[in-house]
């Protein structure tokens, strides 16, 4: 579990396929701290690290994974945002983050409001996720608040440390980002579903 509070950014320093699997290997300053076997999310996407070498760490991601996240776009220096699992007991200061992406957005827009960014994405809304104004999302990891909510779109405001500590200060038009919807809000359309009228 995690709160889509990003402590780091990673740099992809190796890719190795292996079969379906991508092998990606992280400099971080996280990499001395680290463990096999433990839980990192990098671009809000759960996985196990599972080795270590200097201030450099391996993860695996599985074909689901790559068909699902923006990961199997990484290349040689992409950054990556880093966060390990909550610590129970800590403070939640995002939102409750399971580290599953439920699918990938297209960043469609950026706009500087001198001060702050609003960044608007475009994502495939025939699976039935959705977003609410003032609701959770999260994008590659980072834990937001949703400003303007259309089906298939919506747009989150930017503040500085965000913009300069995250991917953010690297997004252009275009990019492929990953989300995870809110979970609560999951559960519930799950509930609902079966009760709405077949169009």
């Amino acid at each position: 579990m995690f709160t889509g509070i990003i402590e780091s950014m990673g740099e992809v320093v190796r890719l190795d396929r292996e079969g379906t699997n991508l092998h990606i290997r992280v400099k971080s300053a996280l990499a001395n701290e680290l463990k096999i076997d433990q839980s990192l999310a990098h671009n809000g996407v759960c996985l196990t690290v599972v080795g270590i070498e200097g201030d450099t760490y391996t993860v695996t991601a599985v074909a689901e994974t790559l068909k699902r996240s923006n990961l199997g776009t990484l290349t040689m220096g992409s950054k990556v945002n880093l966060e390990r699992a909550m610590v129970m007991g800590a403070r939640l200061d995002g939102h409750l983050v399971q580290g599953h992406v439920d699918q990938t957005a297209t960043c469609v827009q950026i706009d500087e409001e001198n001060g702050s960014w609003a960044f608007h994405f475009e994502y495939d809304a025939a699976g039935g996720n959705r977003t609410i104004p003032k609701g959770s999302i999260t994008v590659d990891g980072v834990s937001l608040t949703v400003v303007d909510s259309q089906t298939g779109r919506f747009s989150v405001a930017i503040i500085p440390y965000t913009y300069e500590h995250t991917r953010f200060g690297h997004y252009q038009v275009g990019d492929p980002v990953n989300l995870e919807f809110d979970m609560i809000g999951k559960y519930v359309a799950a509930l609902v579903a079966p009760h709405l009228p077949t169009p």
